[in-house]
């Protein structure tokens, strides 16, 4: 374990053996931090906040600090951050609410831009870009692969499904479709992430299903429960396709489904 003498590590911490914590950082008592992991200059993690391993905490983040919310007064809740992620300057992660499961997490391999926000009850899939000072309000959910834009805001409790794209600068109100490019203010529909998906090695096969049900359910006059039943019965039974459907029917705030100009 490397410490440096200047930084204050409370009684009580959990560190793992080979943990790097750098100079003027703070780790408050109920942290817990795992194998591998480095925190640099000015850092402050506090609360109820479990790190696991090989992550990357940079100078000046601000980790597990209470809700910015009126409402929370004082309740036991927690941030969990799982593997392998890259959190840059003056990111700020919070711990969650009663009212919200009282749990924020963060999965693994994901990089956090400097800047970047996340806030209480946030629950964050694997491998997900969020870039310099994009803000995601509370309660947003955001699945595996998702890439967002710098200085794009979030509405609380919009969800944004697996290898969606959120333009730099836009602001989303509503939940964005897995596989969707949105953009602009508010965020309207600009295609598909076909670049994202071919990277994340969908095959030509899944790529037609995926933009012939694009198509019917954002290019057409249909109303959504129309465009679901055909797209259900010409591409059902396939996984990308199964759980797009299943995302737009759990949508409680509506999914955006106008395209731009």
């Amino acid at each position: 374990m490397s410490i440096h003498p200047t930084a204050i590590v409370a009684p009580g911490a959990e560190l793992d053996s080979d943990v790097h914590i750098g100079p003027y950082a703070v780790i408050g008592p109920r942290v817990r931090i795992g194998s591998g992991t480095s925190v640099g200059a000015h850092a402050v993690i506090e609360g109820d906040t479990t790190i696991g391993r090989n992550n990357r905490i940079f100078q000046f983040a601000a980790i597990g600090a209470i809700p910015q919310d009126l409402k929370f007064s004082g309740e036991e809740t927690r941030l969990e951050i799982g593997d392998d992620n890259q959190i840059r300057e003056f990111t700020t992660m919070h711990l969650g609410t009663e009212g919200g499961g009282g749990l924020t997490k963060i999965g693994s391999g994901s990089l956090f831009m400097a800047y970047s926000h996340v806030a209480h009850d946030v629950l964050v899939g694997d491998r997900c870009v969020i870039a310099n000072s994009a803000a995601l309000a509370g309660h947003v959910v955001l699945e595996d692969d998702v890439k967002i834009g710098g200085l794009a805001g979030l509405h609380q409790f919009t969800r944004v499904g697996r290898h969606a794209f959120v333009a730099a600068g836009a602001i989303v109100t509503q939940d964005v479709p897995p596989y969707c490019i949105v953009q602009g203010d508010r965020a309207t529909l600009a295609g598909l992430n076909t670049v994202g998906l071919s990277r994340a090695g969908f095959g030509p096969e899944a790529m037609s299903r995926i933009k012939s049900a694009y198509k019917t359910l954002f290019r057409t006059e249909l109303g959504l429960h129309e465009a679901l039943t055909r797209v259900r019965a010409e591409h059902g039974g396939n996984p990308e396709i199964d759980h797009l459907l299943r995302f737009l029917e759990g949508s409680t705030r509506g999914a955006i489904r106008s395209c731009g100009r």
